[in-house]
Parts: structure tokens; C-alpha cells; sequence
């Protein structure tokens, strides 16, 4: 198999494209797309979001300690896109998307209610990287819309139709191929 050499750069994909929500007054709610995020600890639970200083949600979060990630779906695709694109220094978000603010269980920043899981999160560091800062924290809730919780009490993924970022585009996920650990599970003896 031959092999095109590219120049260093970040090619990890399929990653998460999610919108993620700020501020501790109506007046500053405001929505990010974030794609460079993910979970870096299991215990305590840590995550975070890389963030280009000059964006207009940087500041809301350096200053409040908190935000929200709230998982997006194929229905809130173009939300999630235009999100990404329009600056809350000139739009409302909220209202341009008809997207619904509402109130976290632990945090300040509010939850964005069409959001089928939200993970509400407390910073505890930032690390400065080059063009984009990340926001490591802690998760300090986490709401899961019960619409999507299936008989096993746990997240119907399929059902909710998560939306993901590949190298520009956004995609659906396919069908799932196995569960963890599935290829050394032994297997079960028929019964007779």
C-alpha cells in the first residue's frame, strides 16, 4: 500500500462537534461550536475544550469558570454549524437558532434544553497551547434526556442520532459494529 506524505496537522477524525454554552446572565448566554474536545480522566471525570482566544465565548468562560457541553444530533446540524460560524458579539444565538437556554443542575452557565445529553463542567486549569487555549474540567453533572435511555438504563446513541465533524463536513454515525471488548468475549455455549 503506497502512502501520500502530508505536512504535521491534526487529522484525528471522526471527532465530536459540539455546541457549547456560557455566561451567568441572560444578558451573555452565548453558544460555541467547539470540535476540539474530549475526555482526558475517568476518575474524577475531566474533559475539556480548546478555544481560540479571540473568540467572543473565551472570555465569558475565563472569567465565569464554567460552561456546559451540550451533544448534538442530524436535527441540530445546521444550529450547530451556524453557531460555529456567527460571533455572539453581533447575534443571539439563542434566539436566531430557536434554541432554548435552561438552567444547569450544578453550574451557572445554562443548558441548552434541545440538547439530548448535557455535561455541565467546572474549569480547573487552562493551558495555553499556541492558537487555541484549552479549558480542562471537571464534570459536575451530567443530564441525559430520558427519550434516549433505553432498557439497559443506558444512552441510546443510535436513537439520538449524533452528529460528528470529519476533516470539514459533518456526518451521522453508521450502524454499530460491536460493543467494548467484544473481541475477546468468549463465547456462550448453546444450550441443549
Amino acid at each position: 500500500m503506497s502512502k501520500t506524505h502530508w505536512k504535521p496537522g491534526t487529522i484525528i477524525y471522526p471527532i465530536p462537534a459540539v455546541m457549547v454554552s456560557c455566561g451567568h446572565e441572560p444578558e451573555e448566554y452565548n453558544i460555541i461550536t467547539i470540535a476540539w474536545t474530549g475526555t482526558i480522566n475517568s476518575t474524577p471525570p475531566l474533559c475539556y475544550i480548546s478555544v481560540r482566544p479571540t473568540r467572543h465565548s473565551y472570555n465569558i468562560i475565563k472569567r465565569t469558570g464554567d460552561f456546559v457541553i451540550n451533544l448534538t444530533t442530524e436535527d441540530l446540524a445546521k444550529a450547530t454549524d451556524w453557531c460555529g460560524c456567527r460571533s455572539g458579539k453581533k447575534y443571539n444565538k439563542w434566539e436566531q437558532m430557536n434554541l432554548t437556554p435552561a438552567p444547569a443542575q450544578v453550574v451557572k452557565s445554562p443548558v441548552i434544553k434541545e440538547s439530548p445529553v448535557n455535561i455541565e463542567c467546572r474549569v480547573i486549569n487552562i493551558l495555553e497551547l499556541g492558537s487555541h487555549h484549552a479549558f480542562i474540567a471537571e464534570v459536575v453533572g451530567v443530564s441525559v434526556d430520558e427519550e434516549y435511555i433505553n432498557e439497559d438504563n443506558a444512552f441510546n446513541f443510535s436513537g439520538a442520532k449524533p452528529l460528528v465533524y470529519n476533516h470539514g463536513h459533518y456526518f451521522g454515525l453508521g450502524k454499530k459494529i460491536g460493543k467494548f471488548g467484544w473481541s475477546v468475549q468468549k463465547k456462550k455455549k448453546k444450550k441443549r
